[in-house]
Parts: C-alpha cells; sequence; structure tokens
C-alpha cells in the first residue's frame, strides 16, 4: 500500500504540472487586449500647437524673406508691431522713397491670414492705395501663396498652402499682436 501512496502522489503532481503547463500556455498564446483609442482623427495630419511672440516671428518671417530670395531686387522686410507693417523702397524718379504699409491681420477659420490695409506712407506723395499695392505686387518677389488684392486693398496669405519641407503644413489659429498673442498648428503628415 506504501508504493501505491507514491504512485499517487507522483501522478497528481505531474497532472498538477502538466495543467499549469497548459494555463500557462494558453496565457501566452491569447492576443494582447487592444484598447481603442477615445478618439478618431479624420484627418491625415497631427496638428502641434506652436505659440510665439511677435518679435520671434519678425525675426522669423525677415530670416525667411532673405533665405528664399524673396525681397527681390528691392529690398523690403516685415515688422509686427500691435500691426503689420511692410517697410521697403519705391524707385520713383532714379530715386528710393521709403514706403510703409499697416495692415490690420485676422485669422481666419480657414487656417489662413488676412491682411487688411489700414494706413499707408510714401513720403509726402498723396498716391492711390491700390496704385501702391499693385505696384508692390508687380514690382516685389512673393511666394506663390501671398495673394495681393489691391482693389479691395489687402493681402490674403494662404498659409494652408505654404511648401515646407517633408509635408508639413501650417494653420493660424490666432494671431493677436496687441496681446502678443499669435498661435499656428503645424501639421505633420501621417502617410
Amino acid at each position: 500500500m506504501f508504493k501505491n501512496k507514491w504512485k499517487l502522489a507522483f501522478f497528481i503532481l505531474a497532472g498538477l504540472l502538466v495543467l499549469g503547463i497548459l494555463v500557462l500556455g494558453i496565457q501566452v498564446l491569447k492576443p494582447v487586449d487592444e484598447r481603442k483609442s477615445q478618439t478618431v482623427i479624420d484627418r491625415e495630419e497631427v496638428p502641434f500647437e506652436v505659440t510665439t511672440k511677435k518679435e520671434d516671428l519678425t525675426k522669423l518671417i525677415n530670416y525667411y524673406l532673405q533665405k528664399e530670395g524673396l525681397t527681390g531686387s528691392i529690398h523690403y522686410e516685415v515688422n509686427l508691431t500691435d500691426e503689420v507693417e511692410l517697410i521697403g523702397t519705391l524707385p520713383i524718379f532714379n530715386t528710393n522713397i521709403q514706403m510703409k504699409l499697416t495692415f490690420e491681420p485676422f485669422a481666419l477659420e480657414s487656417g489662413d491670414l488676412l491682411l487688411k490695409q489700414k494706413e499707408i506712407s510714401i513720403g509726402q506723395l498723396p498716391l492711390p492705395v491700390s496704385y501702391i499695392m499693385n505696384f508692390i505686387a508687380t514690382h516685389y518677389d512673393f511666394p506663390t501663396w501671398v495673394d495681393i488684392e489691391p482693389n479691395n486693398e489687402q493681402i490674403y496669405v494662404y498659409l494652408t498652402e505654404m511648401n515646407i519641407d517633408n509635408g508639413l503644413k501650417m494653420e493660424v489659429q490666432e494671431f493677436n499682436l496687441e496681446e502678443n498673442r499669435i498661435q499656428f498648428n503645424l501639421l505633420l503628415p501621417t502617410e
């Protein structure tokens, strides 16, 4: 009878060991639980929010203008104060005359930026705004995503069509210069 107790204990222990290996094997072979994302993104880009100050954006804009050679033969620069200022020179009668156009910026729902002409300073010459804007549109080099509309006295900046490396896009969320709150979304492609 003593031999049977040891035999019985051996088979119980062997059975528990086989059962444990089976349970462990089943657990290992089961697929991992996947949690579904709570939000479904139906955009082809992932937005990253960028907030900046007007001083930093002024430096970046003017660096971009110089780097891309967009000032052309006539020099101009952009200055962000409480308004958007386009400062440059106009060649009139073989003389370079300083000019400054001031615009009020509006962030559009489309992610683009509208600059409504507010004020113009060109020495003492009383020239119509549409004439000056038309001259600027034809004599200054602007990127294709900047549309100067002399008759409407505004500049439409299609930021959403701006060509940035690696498929990166940009859209404006807020452009409040008086309170120094400028916010963009950088849209990184997911495909």
